[in-house]
């Protein structure tokens, strides 16, 4: 029995947030929104979709950090370029070849995280700071109700990618995070206290990255993320 309900997945219902990023983001890669072509205002948005002004403000402003939108003062949000869209495709299909090809993107994502953690610290500002803070404060809400915070993991790896200054480090991490975490955590890997040793983990990144400590916060990271190495390790045998 235990086999068999190992061929279900988990129905995973989308928030009305993610909803409007999906529409978006598939009017973009359809061709029917081109880089340039400005969106309408929220509240007509909010009203087509039959959802909440905030839900929309929220959907633009997390496009925005994914490099995908644009806002421009007095002329309002427009699409800033599809070249990440185009990419995360390409990294969709690798993620449908071999074991051994997620797990080298694994081992992938842990170089360049290391590395964004490493100048974050360098390079960080009290903006920074603040952004990596509210992004784990999501983290720690979602996980203290007993949720997966995949989103909010998503977000606080992001926002230290922000922090770097380097906007190729971010790029990157933007194709090749978010895919890796879903699969990650369809499966059981945050059962059995597992989700609150990374809380723990995200907890010292962030102090090494406050304290200005870019050694210690490229190890933690590399710690943090070794859990998922194991696995994508474990695919190949």
């Amino acid at each position: 029995m235990s086999s068999l309900l190992n061929n279900f997945s988990e129905i995973r219902i989308e928030s009305p947030i993610e909803k409007i990023m999906n529409q978006i983001k598939g009017l973009i890669t359809s061709g029917q929104l081109n880089p340039g072509d400005k969106l309408p205002p929220e509240r007509k948005l909010a009203e087509k979709l039959g959802v909440g002004r905030s839900h929309v403000r929220e959907a633009i402003r997390k496009l925005e950090f994914y490099g995908i939108l644009k806002t421009v003062p007095q002329c309002g949000t427009m699409v800033a370029g599809i070249g990440i869209t185009a990419l995360e495709g390409l990294i969709t299909d690798v993620l449908k070849l071999e074991n051994s090809d997620f797990a080298s993107l694994v081992e992938t994502r842990v170089i360049l995280e290391k590395q964004t953690a490493y100048l974050a610290a360098e390079r960080r500002t009290n903006e920074d700071i603040a952004n990596i803070r509210k992004a784990l404060d999501a983290y720690i809400e979602k996980v203290e109700d007993g949720k997966l915070a995949v989103e909010e993991d998503l977000m606080f790896h992001l926002a230290i990618a922000e922090a770097s200054k380097n906007s190729v480090l971010k790029s990157l991490m933007l194709i090749i995070t978010p895919d890796i975490i879903n699969s990650f955590n369809k499966l059981d890997i945050c059962k059995d206290g597992n989700i609150f040793k990374a809380l723990e983990e995200h907890k010292l990144i962030l102090d090494h990255i406050v304290n200005g400590k870019p050694r210690l916060s490229a190890a933690a990271m590399e710690e943090h993320l070794q859990d998922v190495l194991d696995y994508s390790v474990s695919l190949r045998e």
